[in-house]
């Protein structure tokens, strides 16, 4: 007698996914089809990146997502922590892909680099401010704005 083998497709080792795709298994989310392509889009993004951004890359290569599915999943993303938004100076938002626990984000101003630091020692500061002001303190966030090294070389070297 003999056997007929079947395959439909392969799931990836653990250790193949990106840190999203694990963050969105251990939350107990399907990895569809689409939330893999984003996932990959933003593992692929060296700093911040915009929902319009993701939108423009998924069309141009295309992924086959959808405007709203992107702004779904950032969303998602957000509420299970593997994503931050940050609030750009411009007024604009962005998001970061997150890998620390509580954390904060220092973010060039010009390249858009984006590098987490952990708390800092704020967590003294965080409670000092609640006891002043009466207010019982669930979360904070602090995210810096500046220059990163490479640019401040290139601002250097243009001067």
């Amino acid at each position: 007698m003999m056997r007929l083998s079947i395959t439909y497709g392969t799931i990836p080792a653990m250790d193949d996914l990106t840190p999203i795709e694990t963050a969105l298994d251990r939350a107990g989310y399907r990895l569809t089809e689409p939330r893999r392509a984003l996932a990959t889009l933003i593992a692929d993004q060296d700093g911040h990146f915009t929902a319009a951004e993701l939108v423009a890359i998924a069309r141009e290569r295309r992924l086959g997502v959808g405007r709203a599915t992107v702004f779904r999943t950032l969303e998602t993303l957000e509420e299970i922590g593997a994503i931050e938004r940050l609030d750009l100076p411009t007024g604009e938002h962005a998001y970061v892909a997150c890998e620390l626990a509580h954390h904060h984000h220092i973010v060039c101003s010009r390249c858009g680099r984006t590098v987490e630091i952990d708390d800092a020692g704020l967590r003294p500061v965080v409670r000092e401010v609640g006891r002043q002001t009466g207010f019982r303190v669930d979360d904070h966030r602090l995210e810096l704005f500046g220059l990163c090294p490479a640019c401040q070389a290139v601002q250097i070297v243009s001067a």
